[in-house]
């Protein structure tokens, strides 16, 4: 076999293939890296989400708006399956909400015909929140199964959250603009 002297290749067509190659490397790593944020998503990806398995029971909790604002209306997402993810036709629950140890609020049991329930909900305070959420005499339990859940309400750090992961976002659509604008330009010069 014959060896090819590199020195005798000319310059553009080594850039060429380089460009063909980063970009085929480029595209993969981003082919792959969407492949595993589809096979990741949840019913319930919000910020403020939670949930559980216990007594043989799913519950999830969210919150909408993502992050509540103080005295304005948001609701809790409540959703309770049993242990093959089917959403329980009827259950019992209630809520309770605790602010720095003390509780601050409850919603008194109430029985639910569905799977979910939506409850409206105003904050009053700042900061993070333990919601306990009880059900009650559930199939196959004895007594209240109680899940616990950190919920929290707009503070400086979720804005701050959110403009870091839009700084990113912007970084990296400019550092790709740097690397593939002069070459499209370059390309339609030609």
């Amino acid at each position: 076999m014959k060896e090819i002297d590199l020195q005798y290749i000319h310059p553009q067509i080594i850039h060429s293939v380089m460009t063909k190659v980063r970009s085929i490397l480029l595209m993969s790593i981003i082919l792959f890296s969407s492949i595993s944020a589809v096979n990741t998503a949840y019913g319930h990806s919000l910020f403020n989400s939670a949930e559980k398995f216990y007594g043989g029971y799913r519950v999830q909790v969210a919150t909408t708006p993502e992050f509540p604002q103080i005295d304005e209306s948001s609701q809790f997402l409540v959703r309770v399956t049993d242990s093959d993810f089917e959403e329980v036709d009827s259950f019992t629950m209630g809520i309770r909400i605790f602010y720095n140890d003390k509780q601050v609020n409850a919603i008194p049991p109430t029985t639910i015909k569905a799977g979910h329930w939506d409850i409206d909900y105003i904050w009053k305070n700042q900061g993070n929140h333990i919601v306990l959420i009880d059900l009650y005499d559930m199939e196959g339990t004895k007594g209240t199964l109680t899940y616990t859940f950190n919920m929290g309400t707009q503070s400086p750090f979720g804005v701050i959250f959110i403009a870091a992961i839009t700084i990113g976002a912007i970084s990296f659509a400019v550092v790709i603009g740097y690397i593939y604008l002069p070459t499209f330009f370059k390309k339609s010069k030609s």
